[in-house]
Order: structure tokens, then C-alpha cells, then sequence
């Protein structure tokens, strides 16, 4: 029996198992391989790794996993994992089964885009979500924002310090008359005629198509999608979610521990802010409590 089992290598899931492996812990980290943030070319933001790949930080940390003896990584999906006596058995597509004392789950989570011509082949290229991750590449050119959801309004507020900002409301969202001030306040135009499609040669963006024929010249565009946790783990176990600001997370305590004993979240299927080093913070919290929940709870 593992004392852990990290279900997802992404960010979250690697700084947990990380922490568990120099705790000594045996420690298995389950990899689907499929991480959110694959379609960026740069991650950005995240202090020593800079302009580098998601896929570049994610190799150099299984490097740096794997000199830990008491870690195991096996690449494959876990499709089910239930409560045994002192633990939990999870089950793998290729039919292998496992137990551990304690799981973490860092599975992330999936982007539902808005279904507009152009979106899905420009995602994490000029289609984006983050500024503080994205914006400074865009370097000054018009941009523009797309109503998605509560999130649309401080988006449009706060993106001008990026660049030109076009704030689309897609019938989705409509600004209050102090709001309506606020956004001219920072220059913002406000745009109510929806946005049919993009065009361009993908992924790059030249501008977009409104519904009355016109076009408007932008050179990225930041949307925050609908988000849904990747799986069912959580809901077979019995964790207890809330709402998160573009969809449901796993609630967690500040330990990261969910309402189940003994079992963890970490990184963006537990934060309502998605962003690298967030996930990478959350996983350190969940690797180390779920160390320390072990101890506790033989003592």
C-alpha cells in the first residue's frame, strides 16, 4: 500500500508528490499526461521559470520527482477510487489497482470555450484568459474582451494596462450606468453587437466578426471560460464542492484537505484562481498535509 496516491501530474500534482517524496513517503503519481495549460507556447508569471514552457517546467520537475526512491510515476487515467478500511483503492483504465493511506487529488480541470467560429484553434495562443500570464506579449496592440461570464466586467476593467481594450457583451452581460463610467474611465469601448467569428491565419488573431457585419481590429482576445472539474473522482468519493467563479471547485480547508478524511485537492479543480504558481503553492500545502495528516491520525 502506498502511503500516497498524487492523481495528476500537472503543476499541483508534481510539487505535491515532490513534498511527499522528501518526506520518504512511498508515493504513486498517476499522469493523464494532458495538462490545461499544454496549448500555451510560455508560461508566465512564475518566479525562475519565466518565458519557459509548461511542457519544458513539467519535464525538468518529473526529472527532479524521479531522483526520489520512494516515488512512482505511471502514466495512465484513474477511472474510480472508493474508501477501503485505513485507505483508499483506486482503480486505472488499463485495469491495474492501487492503495494509499491518502490520495490527492490534482486533476485540474476542462475550458468550455464560447462555440464562436475561430475560438478553439487560437486557445493559448490569441485567444487567452490570463493577462498577468498572457498580456505583456500582446506588447500594446488593440485587444478585446468577450463576455463569458461575472468575470467579463474585471477583465475589461483591468485590461487597458495591456492595451486597447474592446469590451464585448454578447447579450451575455450588461454594465450598469456606474459600471458604463468605470469602463470609460479607463477607456474601454463598450461593444453590444455579438462577436460571430474570428478571423485570421490561426492561431493568430487579426480581429473579429460582429453579427451586424462589421469588424473590428484587435490582436488577442481574453475570455474567461466555463470551467468543469477533468472526472468523477471527487464525486465518487463524496467530496463536497462550492461554487467557483466560472464553475464548481472541491472545497478544501486551508490544508487543502477536503471533506473527506484523508483525502486532498490541489491546483485548479480546488482554486478559483487558475494560475501556475497558485497550483504549484497548493500542491506543496497538500503533499506536506497529507504527510502530517498521517502522523496525526496514527498517533
Amino acid at each position: 500500500m502506498f502511503d500516497s496516491i498524487v492523481i495528476g501530474g500537472s503543476f499541483a500534482g508534481h510539487a505535491a508528490a515532490l513534498q511527499l517524496g522528501r518526506a520518504r513517503q512511498r508515493t504513486l503519481l498517476v499522469d493523464g499526461g494532458l495538462p490545461r495549460n499544454r496549448f500555451a507556447a510560455a508560461s508566465h508569471g512564475f518566479l525562475g521559470q519565466d518565458g519557459v514552457s509548461p511542457a519544458q517546467i513539467l519535464a525538468t520537475a518529473r526529472q527532479q520527482l524521479m531522483r526520489y526512491a520512494t516515488v512512482e510515476v505511471r502514466d495512465g487515467e484513474v477511472v474510480n477510487a472508493v474508501a477501503i478500511e485505513r485507505g483508499f483503492r483506486v482503480s486505472l483504465a488499463n485495469g491495474q489497482e492501487e492503495m494509499a493511506r491518502t490520495l490527492i487529488l490534482a486533476t485540474g480541470v476542462r475550458d468550455l470555450l464560447p462555440d464562436i467560429p475561430g475560438m478553439q484553434e487560437r486557445w493559448g495562443t490569441s485567444v487567452l484568459h490570463c493577462p498577468y500570464c498572457h498580456g505583456y506579449e500582446v506588447n500594446q496592440q488593440p485587444l478585446g474582451v468577450l463576455a463569458n461570464n461575472a468575470l467579463a466586467f474585471h477583465q475589461a476593467m483591468i485590461l487597458p494596462d495591456w492595451g486597447a481594450t474592446t469590451f464585448f457583451t454578447q447579450g451575455l452581460f450588461e454594465p450598469s450606468a456606474e459600471q458604463v463610467v468605470a469602463l470609460a474611465s479607463r477607456g474601454v469601448q463598450v461593444e453590444r453587437s455579438q462577436v460571430v467569428e474570428l478571423f485570421g491565419e490561426a492561431p493568430h488573431l487579426d480581429g473579429v466578426r460582429l453579427a451586424d457585419g462589421r469588424t473590428i481590429a484587435i490582436s488577442a482576445l481574453f475570455t474567461s471560460p466555463q470551467t468543469v472539474p477533468v472526472g468523477t473522482l471527487a464525486e465518487k468519493l463524496g467530496c463536497a464542492f462550492e461554487d467557483g467563479p466560472t464553475g464548481p471547485i472541491i472545497s478544501t480547508d486551508q490544508r487543502q484537505q477536503t471533506s473527506v478524511p484523508g483525502v486532498f485537492a490541489a491546483g485548479d479543480v480546488a482554486s478559483p484562481m487558475p494560475q501556475v504558481t497558485v497550483a504549484a503553492a497548493s500542491g506543496v500545502v497538500a503533499g506536506g498535509s497529507a504527510h502530517q495528516w498521517l502522523i496525526f491520525r496514527d498517533a
